[in-house]
């Protein structure tokens, strides 16, 4: 039988509206961005790279939140208090926060989240079962009776935790995505699998993941926070998508079919940045580069520890490690090798963008060519002669860095050879103690300058801590357990400039720079914030058109 010509013109358009997806995004505003080194998991048990971290601040909340200027502000907890003596800390939890609507908890009846929530997914931490790289966060953490952590929820609404010794800085660490609430029966019926099985309480909530694809968030209509009267999040959805090849990427954000792009590719700087760093004119009427310092060292490290050196070894002096960080302009090695991406070291280990950093009060290094040799002379090495040639490793993405150190440095006289290494192994060689002298860096984990510090507590030897340079100073640990009794904020800032004033004296690391968030957003995107975590939070963003 044969269809009439135009019977066929009116089933053919017909047929291709009902096979259209139901998931019609007109009319909604969804936020788009590219995640290159993919997401391994929605179990914030498992937040260590920060791809996981952005995706997991989407979907979940823990008792207390950082703000973009670093201030540790409520979240689930409303209000908290913190002992005299600096060991307990006590939660006031909200009775309005609700876990997202699945098939556990359907509408009107969601699932309330209450003390004994934070006391599973603490415990959850710190399971050898579970096996989470964030166990180390509650290693201040008193026992109970039991044995177990000193977790507690003294009612529905009030929570505690007690420590074996005062830390200062663990209502920090307390920001950090480790420490999301989970519902307990949704991880018990999905095991292992939860990790692409997420409930939180954020302002997003899981829709759909197609790893390696593409991972799509939905506005959490119940979602607790409010703005000028108007329930966050603004945004209707979140899609991310997996690109690898970051030409792409940017490619794809100049289309418009990005809203946002973290970070400044080599293979795109020139193009997008003048020379002093600001943005390419041709781009100012398409999109905004927002630039904020970031809680991260970019550093040299040497191994100060004889017994794991050969007795020859020229950085067992310190007039010689002093002398490399007196030989290089980290101006203009920043201004040309980073279009100034990045601030110039020249104070201290600890960056700025925390409130400890004080350059008038610890002395970093500059260019000062005449001082270095004078500093050879000192060790036994007049101009350089008789020192012998010294070996830098670091990873390919750091060759331009070390070679302009290198080329800077034999105008001294010192022969630096560079051992380019794959950037795990690199890790693995620091952390066995197998590198005299390695590029290094240090990302802030939570926004206080003893997360730096800690480096250099010869109490953190590696492999065990993090202490990769095995620097020993007798007045510098006693600081530093000094700290640790300090509640004050301001006299514990005024004993971590002392520390860092140690660490630039005795020179176990070269500072290079203090690195920069750098963010292109599209312009019709507002409330899209920056920080010096450079953490993404997305419940204020407002998408206009373009």
């Amino acid at each position: 039988m044969k269809l009439n010509k135009y019977l066929i013109l009116l089933i053919v358009p017909a047929l291709l509206v009902s096979c259209k997806p139901k998931t019609d995004n007109r009319g909604k505003t969804v936020f788009k961005y590219n995640e290159s080194s993919g997401i391994g998991t929605l179990d914030p048990a498992f937040a260590r790279d920060q791809s996981i971290i952005w995706a997991c601040n989407q979907l979940y909340n823990g008792l207390v939140q950082l703000n973009d200027s670093m201030q540790i502000v409520p979240a689930v907890a409303k209000s908290w208090n913190i002992s005299n003596d600096g060991k307990t800390y006590t939660f006031i939890l909200r009775d309005d926060v609700f876990f997202h609507e699945t098939e556990f908890y359907r509408f009107p009846a969601p699932r309330k989240v209450v003390a004994s929530d934070f006391v599973y997914s603490f415990n959850r931490i710190v399971s050898s079962e579970v096996a989470s790289p964030g166990k180390w966060i509650f290693a201040s953490v008193d026992t109970n009776a039991t044995g177990k952590p000193a977790f507690e929820a003294l009612n529905d609404t009030t929570f505690s935790i007690r420590l074996s010794r005062p830390f200062p800085p663990f209502l920090g660490i307390l920001t950090m995505q480790y420490c999301s609430v989970v519902a307990h029966e949704v991880v018990d019926k999905y095991g292992k699998d939860y990790r692409n099985h997420p409930v939180g309480t954020g302002p997003f909530q899981f829709k759909y993941w197609k790893e390696g694809v593409k991972l799509v968030l939905a506005k959490n209509p119940r979602y607790f926070e409010f703005e000028n009267g108007q329930r966050l999040p603004f945004l209707d959805a979140v899609a991310i998508t997996f690109i690898v090849d970051k030409q792409s990427v940017f490619m794809e954000f100049v289309k418009g079919n990005l809203d946002f792009l973290s970070g400044i590719d080599a293979s795109y700087k020139d193009e997008l940045l003048t020379s002093s760093g600001a943005l390419n004119p041709k781009y100012k009427t398409k999109f905004k580069l927002s630039t904020h310092p970031y809680l991260n060292t970019e550093y040299l490290g040497f191994l100060v520890d004889a017994g794991k050196s050969k007795p020859d070894n020229p950085l067992l002096k310190k007039e010689v490690r002093q002398a490399i960080n007196y030989g290089f302009d980290r101006v203009k090695m920043i201004r040309f090798l980073r279009n100034n991406i990045g601030t110039p070291a020249y104070a201290g280990m600890v960056p700025q963008g925390l409130p400890s950093f004080d350059s008038s009060v610890v002395k970093g290094y500059s260019y000062q060519p005449r001082k270095a040799l004078e500093l050879l002379a000192k060790a036994g090495y007049p101009n350089g002669k008789g020192i012998p040639a010294i070996t830098l490793a670091a990873s390919a993405s750091y060759l331009d860095l070390c070679q302009y150190i290198q080329h800077e440095l034999s105008k001294i006289g010192i022969e630096l050879k560079i051992e380019v290494n794959p950037p795990a192994t690199q890790r693995e060689m620091i952390s066995q103690s197998k590198l005299p002298f390695f590029r290094g860096s240090w990302i802030a984990d939570y926004p206080d300058a003893e997360n730096y510090l800690s480096l250099f507590y010869s109490k953190n030897f590696c492999p065990n801590g993090p202490n990769y340079t095995h620097f020993s100073n007798a007045e510098f640990d006693r600081l530093y357990e000094q700290s640790q009794n300090q509640v004050n904020d301001t006299l514990r800032y005024e004993v971590y400039k002392k520390m860092d004033a140690i660490l630039m004296e005795e020179a176990p690391v070269v500072v290079l720079y203090y690195d920069k968030v750098m963010r292109l957003i599209q312009n019709n995107i507002e409330g899209l914030g920056n920080n010096s975590m450079n953490l993404l939070t997305l419940k204020r963003v407002k998408k206009g058109k373009r």
